[in-house]
């Protein structure tokens, strides 16, 4: 582990995300895009109690992103839950939960010993959202379902310790593959998300660029994890940047972690 910033993608693609992150004392849940039952038990094989989360933030309302919300929170009803206002508003689960736990963050705030603050992304949601994350001097940076990268994305990855970056899609399989044309113009889109080769080229423009990233939201249909990691790699070491960032790939299925000890486990 190369930064403060102990990192688990409880779930990362299509079909449903969740990522705990966690610096001194505080734990925060990005996102419950799968069921109260995974995330507890992902939880509890980080070795941490559902009780004990700080809080959960979401970054938008679409199904994969909130799946599992309603039911994890009748069950830990003093976790509170992070959104901007009109994320609440476009989210249909808002009436089935306790308004005590909901809080509304415009900009950011700050929980324990984190400093959280938003930042927008193009996506065809109702008010999408990145996550800049700080920790004393270090930051982590929680970006994924974009659509291009903007000059605010550019600066919210940049300088940071730790990276989550979407990685959805190969260009190739997809205008290939299998999916109807309407729905590949939505992915390629400006309000879609970000392929391998976007984020590859993101990462060699930065600056700063981080010590770890998080390859994720990865299509299981348009990707496969050894294109995005090779993709991405290639690239890095082309800008002679390979031996400075360490690279993770997200995974639907199983738990992946800069924790090494924690690295696949179910």
């Amino acid at each position: 582990m190369r930064t403060h910033f102990e990192i688990d993608l409880l779930a990362s693609g299509s079909r449903g995300n969740s990522a705990l992150i966690r610096a001194g004392q505080t734990a925060i849940l990005i996102d419950a895009g799968i069921s109260c039952r995974r995330i507890v038990q992902g939880l509890k094989s980080c070795g941490l109690s559902p009780d004990a989360l700080s809080g959960i933030f979401l970054t938008h309302e679409h199904k994969d992103h909130v799946a599992g919300l309603d039911v994890f929170c009748r069950h830990y009803r003093e976790v509170p839950v992070f959104a901007n206002e009109r994320t609440w508003e476009s989210l249909p689960v808002r009436r089935q939960m306790d308004r005590s736990q909901m809080r509304v963050i415009p900009r950011g705030c700050s929980l324990g010993n984190l400093r959280i603050e938003t930042f927008h992304i193009p996506h065809d949601a109702a008010d999408p959202v990145g996550y800049e994350i700080f920790y004393g001097d270090e930051k982590c940076t929680y970006l994924t379902d974009c659509g291009a990268v903007t000059d605010v994305c550019r600066r919210a990855a940049d300088g940071a310790a730790a990276l989550v970056l979407e990685a959805n899609h190969d260009e190739t399989m997809l205008r290939e593959g299998p999916y109807p044309m309407d729905l590949k113009r939505r992915i390629l889109g400006q309000e879609g998300h970000l392929s391998n080769a976007t984020a590859a080229r993101l990462l060699t423009e930065l600056d700063r660029p981080p010590a770890e990233v998080f390859l994720a939201h990865l299509s299981e249909v348009n990707n496969t994890p050894e294109t995005a990691y090779h993709t991405v790699a290639d690239q890095l070491e082309t800008a002679g940047l390979g031996h400075r960032v360490e690279l993770y790939v997200g995974s639907q299925r199983r738990l992946v972690s800069n924790v090494k000890e924690r690295e696949g486990r179910a």
